[in-house]
């Protein structure tokens, strides 16, 4: 099948009424990178506006991972370049559009996690609709780990979904979650084997895309209703609290430490260590 819309990261095929998304950087395990983040909106818009889509299944390339996060690359060649440029605006634009134009598309879409879920990848993963995961797998937003506000998106998502104190304690201390734990915790609808993934996400597409198309729409949409008017707000929030992170001597040790091989030494435990 040809590429039906044409991104460089992310590939879209269209098999009768089921649209197929794949991210597509498996020598990097598709972590997230700029070019592959600046895809997402226009993305979601092209999804929204195609009607020859009923139904849409997001997945990922390769068998290591959905989407472990952000590429750290990316955050080191910012920290050697003296840091970001003019209070990152591009989280106020990029970011937000992604999410308010993954949430405005109309048709149902099934996540199929075939790995890891991290960071940006959770939240990607956690906007769909109905989210599989496979056995193997795990998910959880380990922004707090580099020193960052989990600014994306988890800190919306996540309290709804599992409950205030449960959700506080993941982001607090970026803990990751296996299949089954995420999905005794309502996280994620269903857990299956790695080589059954594909075929069940592919059979609940199928079971939608014969459905009546406009009450499922009509449904996602009522049932997001809440989910909206938390983005609505807390994104902007959100994300000026990730800015103000970005640039914290915290987030700054955190990628020193990851490139170095090392456990990061947060501000509090360097000030508390013998000399």
């Amino acid at each position: 099948m040809s590429d039906r819309y044409g991104f460089e990261f992310i590939r879209s095929e269209l098999e009768g009424r089921i649209l197929t998304l794949t991210l597509n950087r498996p020598e990097r395990r598709n972590a997230m990178h700029r070019a592959m983040h600046d895809e997402l909106a226009p993305l979601f818009a092209k999804v929204a506006a195609d009607r020859d889509a009923d139904v849409v299944i997001l997945s990922a390339a390769g068998d290591k991972a959905f989407c472990p996060g952000a590429d750290f690359s990316g955050m080191q060649q910012n920290l050697a370049g003296g840091g970001y440029a003019d209070g990152h605006p591009d989280l106020f634009l990029g970011s937000t559009s992604i999410v308010r134009n993954q949430l405005a598309v109309p048709q149902p879409i099934v996540a199929a996690l075939n790995g890891d879920a991290l960071g940006i990848g959770a939240s990607l993963a956690l906007f769909c609709d109905v989210v599989l995961m496979a056995e193997h797998a795990r998910i959880g937003d380990p922004h707090v780990k580099a020193g960052l506000v989990s600014g994306d998106g988890g800190a919306i998502l996540w309290p709804l979904l599992m409950g205030v104190n449960r959700a506080k304690e993941y982001l607090m201390t970026g803990d990751m979650l296996g299949a089954q734990e995420a999905w005794r915790l309502g996280l994620v609808n269903h857990v299956y084997p790695a080589e059954r993934l594909a075929a069940e996400a592919r059979a609940l597409a199928e079971r939608l895309a014969a459905g009546p198309r406009i009450a499922i729409q009509f449904n996602k949409r009522l049932a997001n209703a809440e989910l909206l008017d938390r983005v609505n707000r807390l994104l902007d929030a959100s994300l000026a609290m990730e800015a103000v992170t970005f640039e914290s001597a915290d987030h700054q040790e955190a990628v020193r430490a990851f490139l170095e091989k090392r456990a990061p030494v947060f501000g509090r435990a360097r000030e508390e260590a013998p000399v």
